[in-house]
């Protein structure tokens, strides 16, 4: 115990996430100046120069207006890619023969490219809010459904027979025995998830919105306008990364607890 605290001691607040992270994101900004004075204002203009222009950004309510848009994007896509993903997935790993029969269909979905499915919705559907949702979670859902077949599949047996003893109906069976089983792969798929819908809402706005963060850095890719490429790339970053660290890292952990007891 006291080796433990005298290890804590030393390492003190240096050793904290509390200080690792700034410290990690102040170097990254030290090394962009410091690249920025050795290049063009116009091809990689420095940090102050972006800062005063999201300040810019922010006071006219535009960048608060498309990050709002593209996060109800982010937030509408996600609840669908996982309430199916995770349907599909519980039944496939509960079901040998039901997986037997759709894996290929998994394995399909799976390798088909983001911007196929995104270019096919927009034809089908046509340039609609609808058509861009459903084009983010479609390309998700094989990821969410993999991860919670495998999670099916390690179910403990022994308490899905305990539950069929005491007669647990279907929803009490899914709610107080599966579900809490699953709660670790469900994180884990979260998690995976918010990272690779941000970057197809992206791309989905790129193709077919008029607003959002990828219209906007579309809009500004034609102007050559770097600068405020960089506002509305690295805004949106930020708000995803408290997103991670605020909510689906605790989150994770919280699932995961039992793992540790």
């Amino acid at each position: 115990m006291e080796l433990e605290t005298k290890q804590r001691g030393k390492g003190g607040w240096a050793g904290s996430g509390l200080v690792t992270v700034p410290l990690s994101l102040l170097a990254l900004v030290l090394i962009w100046a410091v690249l920025s004075a050795f290049m063009s204002a116009e091809l990689l203009p420095p940090p102050l120069t972006v800062l005063a222009l999201a300040g810019e950004e922010w006071r006219s309510g535009e960048l608060l207006f498309h990050l709002g848009a593209t996060l109800a994007r982010v937030l509408a896509a996600f609840i669908l890619a996982m309430a199916i993903g995770a349907a599909i997935g519980i039944a496939l790993g509960l079901s040998g023969r039901a997986n037997r029969a759709f894996d290929p269909w998994l394995i399909v979905a799976l390798n088909v490219p983001a911007l196929v499915t995104i270019v096919l919705c927009y034809l089908w559907f046509g340039l609609t809010e609808a058509a861009a949702v459903a084009a983010v979670a479609v390309n998700k859902i094989p990821n969410v459904a993999v991860t919670l077949r495998e999670g099916a599949r390690a179910l403990d047996r022994e308490l899905a027979e305990m539950a069929r003893l005491y007669r647990f109906g279907p929803a009490a069976t899914l709610r107080h025995v599966i579900l809490p089983q699953l709660a670790p792969f469900t994180a884990a798929a979260a998690r995976s998830g918010i990272a690779l819908i941000w970057k197809i809402v992206l791309v989905v706005e790129l193709l077919g919105r008029s607003n959002g963060v990828g219209f906007q850095i579309h809009l500004y890719f034609q102007l050559f306008d770097i600068g405020r490429i960089f506002v509305y790339a690295i805004a949106f970053i930020l708000v995803m990364q408290v997103v991670e660290l605020g909510i689906l890292q605790p989150w994770e952990r919280h699932a995961s607890r039992w793992r540790r007891a």
